[in-house]
């Protein structure tokens, strides 16, 4: 089964084919962030326009890559929310489009199911059943997930997810955007332990998140009238140090709580090299595993939505039968079963 598979959620223009029997035939992925650079975040509006220009150009380049044409497609699977409206609509336009000029069925999928299965991919996937950390720029979620579509909610952030702590926090350094990698690279420098910062939650005997507060504790720090900039770096290091403290903690909280021994990272922050030795020491501890995706899968991406849309017709699902435009720029995980 060959899926065209196309992610315009928010400021990622991706397109791929996946094969469910020789796996990734060809991807092209083009990221808005000089163009957002200078706003200092995304602006809606310049999404949607670029990915109206982008995507036509991605597809033919993915297309042309693998030798294939739309009619060589199986389906075409495009992400319907949660994301940014106007840019979910760019794509889930031209997938109707395509799909309805080509006589194949078109497929709404969610965009954090993508990235909960992209570890799939990995040579060395995880067996179900297993806990997923869901940790991107708008979410931080713990899912016990029992087979595709089979998603239990164990607990999420209260306000900030942990990738927006990381860009404010970064935005009061007055790092640069995106703010989450530049931070990442400061703490690099520094040395966590000069500052007694917040565990938000951590003790608070549920798998629910909060790091507003975190990221208030450092506002405070800097504002205070002793602060000195040369110490950014330790501050960047007791930040980051924090996060990963709570999100390790909470993790194996939900992997003893369910009886499980696998743990799945996906999204963005999941990258974050601090993160996954933390997480790897505290899974490790007792007993464990944690899978990752490939780093390329990290970020929003076409592979994601194309092999999570393939899966989806492979248990059966069956595609809406008249062509529509469906997106839900508000669309929570446990409401899209199986």
């Amino acid at each position: 089964m060959k899926v065209l598979g196309i992610e315009s959620s928010c400021d990622e223009t991706g397109v791929a084919i996946y094969d469910s029997q020789e796996g990734l035939l060809a991807q092209a992925l083009h990221t808005q962030v000089n163009l957002h650079a200078v706003y200092g975040g995304v602006v809606p509006e310049l999404a949607s326009r670029d990915h109206i220009r982008l995507l036509p150009v991605l597809i033919r380049q993915t297309l042309r890559e693998a030798g294939l044409c739309v009619a060589d497609m199986d389906a075409v699977a495009y992400t319907a929310g949660p994301g940014l409206a106007g840019a979910l609509l760019v794509g889930a336009s031209v997938s109707e489009a395509l799909a309805l000029a080509a006589g194949i069925p078109a497929l709404p999928v969610h965009h954090l199911e993508g990235h909960l299965l992209s570890p799939l991919l990995s040579d060395n996937p995880p067996a179900f059943p297993f806990v997923a950390l869901l940790v991107s720029g708008g979410h931080t979620q713990l899912m016990r997930v029992a087979d595709v579509g089979d998603y239990e909610l164990l607990g999420e952030t209260l306000d900030d997810a942990a990738g927006e702590a990381f860009d404010k926090t970064a935005k009061i350094l007055g790092l640069g955007y995106p703010g989450g990698p530049q931070l990442a690279a400061l703490a690099a420098r520094g040395r966590a332990g000069r500052f007694k910062l917040p565990r938000p939650m951590l003790h608070s005997g549920d798998f629910d998140f909060s790091f507003s507060g975190l990221k208030t504790a450092v506002l405070n720090v800097v504002s205070s009238s002793d602060w000195d900039p040369a110490f950014s770096a330790d501050l960047a290091a007791d930040f980051q140090q924090a996060v990963v403290d709570v999100l390790a903690a909470k993790s194996v909280a939900a992997l003893t709580h369910t009886g499980l021994q696998a743990l799945v990272v996906a999204g963005g922050v999941g990258a974050n090299l601090a993160l996954r030795n933390g997480l790897d020491t505290a899974v490790a501890r007792r007993g464990g595993r944690v899978f990752y995706p490939e780093p390329m899968l990290c970020t929003d991406n076409g592979v994601m939505i194309a092999f999570a849309g393939a899966q989806r017709l492979m248990r059966g699902e069956r595609p809406p039968a008249e062509p529509a435009v469906r997106v839900r720029p508000r669309w929570p995980l446990s409401e899209n079963r199986g």
